[in-house]
């Protein structure tokens, strides 16, 4: 039984995977350019780099799948002019469609291993708490948020659970260095999640220290 990370190369997917290596507890990671670094090499916004890895996993029953992978484009961009097509683009196909992909592409290995989803989205993704910019970002996590959402309810009859969560504002290339929280500190409240995630609570929208956020 194996979790399985993806965007594990820095920030917080970094971080969750060296506490869960700390606890000795079989995870693999991802990265598009891995290196020599030990991670399987993945593309979400590319099917073809999914497939290759679904092969390479075929044998494999996932405990955990963690979508973290994603991008931010469009940050701060003035609303006059800011925002173009092709930043609209690649958000949506990496943190939207890139998540749904990963997840469709390993449904085998997860129903192998009667395993978890848990889906990173942000509290930039509640509809509730719009203060406006970011628009793309708000928007693809505000997708994500809702792609988790329904797929807890395709799910919740295999007993597959599917989690969303808040990571908190962490000091990460994302977040900045003037952020809240560590990335350590935001890896060890996000599995504690994990970890409590069950089909009792599937479709849950949570804070990384365990508070229910506002869709």
């Amino acid at each position: 039984m194996t979790i399985l990370i993806t965007g594990a190369n820095r920030g917080i997917g970094a971080a969750m995977l060296a506490q869960y290596r700390s606890e000795g507890r079989p995870v693999l990671g991802t990265a598009r350019h891995p290196g020599d670094s030990g991670l399987l090499p993945l593309d979400i916004a590319d099917p073809a780099s999914l497939r290759a890895l679904a092969d390479h996993l075929a044998d494999r029953q996932l405990s955990l799948l963690i979508c973290n992978a994603g991008v931010y484009p469009g940050r701060n961009h003035r609303l006059e002019d800011g925002y173009p097509p092709e930043d609209w683009a690649e958000g949506f196909a990496t943190n939207v469609t890139g998540t749904f992909l990963t997840i469709q592409c390993l449904l085998p290995q997860l129903r192998a291993g009667q395993g978890k989803i848990a889906i990173i989205s942000s509290q930039m993704g509640s509809s509730t708490r719009a203060p406006g910019g970011n628009y793309i970002y708000r928007a693809s996590k505000a997708a994500v948020l809702n792609l988790g959402r329904n797929l807890a309810s395709d799910l919740r009859t295999e007993g597959l659970p599917v989690g969303i969560y808040h990571p908190g504002w962490v000091q990460t290339d994302m977040g900045g260095a003037g952020a809240e929280i560590s990335t350590e500190a935001s890896a060890a409240g996000l599995i504690a999640r994990f970890d409590a995630l069950s089909p009792a609570t599937t479709g849950c929208f949570e804070t990384w220290d365990g508070r229910p956020h506002a869709l």
